[in-house]
């Protein structure tokens, strides 16, 4: 077992700052690194348990708050700024951070991603596939633009802002989003990818994380029994377990 400090680490991006801590093991080598994203009006906090489990055993984490992904989030923007763009973009920036970081293995940088941030570290991995060397995903939420495009299928349906799980969304979230077909952006990324699923999950469901796996050329999905959209403290430990194995077996030069 590894002692490790924590540091925030605030990174800027486009006129805009993130907020984030950073998990790094004492050791003597550079670190593997995970980048943790939270899900719809979450934050960094969300992955503590996870980073302190990784940090212990040698591998660096940073889970950092998307600009206006949440109502308490600490990094820039308001809620109503927010697009799934925009998480993209502060997933990028966090990415070419790290890379010129000395503490880290920037051949061994890994995404893991909750929810909409899993959705999100999807995106991302398709576009930054070269850098990527692993991909996690934590009930991904790929249903997002399907079900925003059904509940406002027109321009003239999107409201200026609409209130959802205690957020406060803008029009330019549904915008960016509309005829959007996820399934069609995601796939290329032909490195490993795990994904997590509870099969009580009603929002991100096996099914549509089944139909996601098909896509990807190496993939393992675990479906996790009688577990829904955020899981139990076992579930979350055994997901910490997982992502800890699949560092350790994808890691390399």
């Amino acid at each position: 077992m590894y002692s490790y400090g924590e540091k925030v680490i605030k990174i800027n991006q486009n006129g805009r700052q993130i907020h984030g801590v950073l998990y790094l093991p004492k050791r003597e080598s550079k670190s593997p690194l995970v980048i943790f994203s939270h899900g719809y009006n979450g934050s960094n906090e969300d992955f503590r348990m996870n980073s302190e489990y990784l940090a212990a055993r040698g591998i660096a984490a940073y889970s950092f708050d998307f600009c206006g992904g949440s109502v308490n989030s600490k990094s820039d923007l308001k809620t109503t700024e927010m697009t799934l763009f925009t998480e993209k973009e502060d997933l990028c920036a966090v990415i070419n951070h790290f890379q010129g970081r000395e503490k880290i293995d920037q051949n061994n940088i890994f995404l893991f991603g909750g929810s909409q941030g899993g959705l999100v570290s999807a995106l991302t991995a398709e576009e930054r596939r070269e850098d990527i060397k692993g991909l996690l995903l934590l009930f991904p939420a790929f249903c997002i633009a399907d079900n925003w495009n059904q509940k406002f299928p027109d321009s003239e349906d999107i409201p200026e802002t609409h209130e959802f799980w205690g957020m406060r969304l803008g029009r330019k979230f549904f915008e960016t989003i509309q005829g959007y077909d996820v399934y069609k952006n995601i796939g290329k990324y032909n490195k490993n990818v795990q994904i997590f699923v509870g099969d009580q999950d009603s929002i991100a469901t096996a099914a549509s994380c089944k139909k996601a796996s098909k896509l990807y050329s190496d993939v393992e999905l675990e479906i996790f029994d009688g577990e829904g959209h955020g899981f139990s403290e076992a579930g979350n430990r055994k997901v910490a377990e997982m992502t800890y194995q699949f560092v350790e077996h994808n890691s390399g030069s």
